[in-house]
């Protein structure tokens, strides 16, 4: 069985840095590893955590309560599905699934846009506000247990900007999201 420094080794995030000039990419170092070791590891269990909560209070999947909050901080509880799909960081087609899905429920109600184009608005319904409103304390404490109460106030505002920079390398298009969904996200 190999011992850690051989499995990392193997998986090629601890390997010495190859020289300059063999065109390829140094290694992660220690530190650089331990980051990202650590934010692999978020990425993958606080989802899975938000989603269980919901799941067991509400019924509803982390995105679809993603979904339905967006709408629910509108004035008119309803916006374009390409605007949903920004603040909740998806793709259309993720967000079409789902909002099938919530409409089959009696969630939320989509109807076409006039004009050139496929344009789709999304409107929540007052079933569907009431199902996030009751499902928001149980969430909002989640968030506030595993994340909010972990970290301080400056480590806080740190992460926000970690986020935002980060996904600013993996979608520019998203650029400012977080500043849009927090706008937007005042009952969280």
């Amino acid at each position: 069985m190999p011992n850690e420094r051989e499995a990392a080794t193997a998986v090629g995030v601890a390997q010495p840095c190859p020289t300059a000039g063999e065109g390829v990419e140094p290694w992660l170092n220690a530190d650089e590893r331990a980051a990202w070791l650590a934010v692999a590891a978020l990425i993958v269990k606080l989802p899975a955590e938000l989603d269980a909560q919901l799941q067991r209070d509400a019924g509803l999947s982390f995105f679809e309560y993603m979904v339905m909050a967006v709408l629910s901080e509108q004035p008119d509880r309803s916006l374009q599905m390409s605007e949903i799909a920004r603040l909740a960081s998806a793709s259309l087609s993720r967000l079409s699934h789902t909002a099938k899905r919530l409409e089959r429920q009696g969630y939320l109600r989509r109807t076409r846009c006039g004009g050139p184009g496929r344009r789709t608005t999304a409107t929540l319904t007052q079933a569907g506000f009431d199902k996030v409103a009751e499902a928001a304390p149980g969430h909002v404490a989640t968030v506030r247990r595993v994340l909010v109460d972990a970290v301080d106030p400056g480590e806080l505002e740190t992460l926000r900007a970690i986020g935002g920079a980060v996904l600013a390398r993996i979608d520019p298009d998203a650029a400012g999201c977080d500043a849009g969904w927090a706008e937007h996200s005042s009952k969280a």
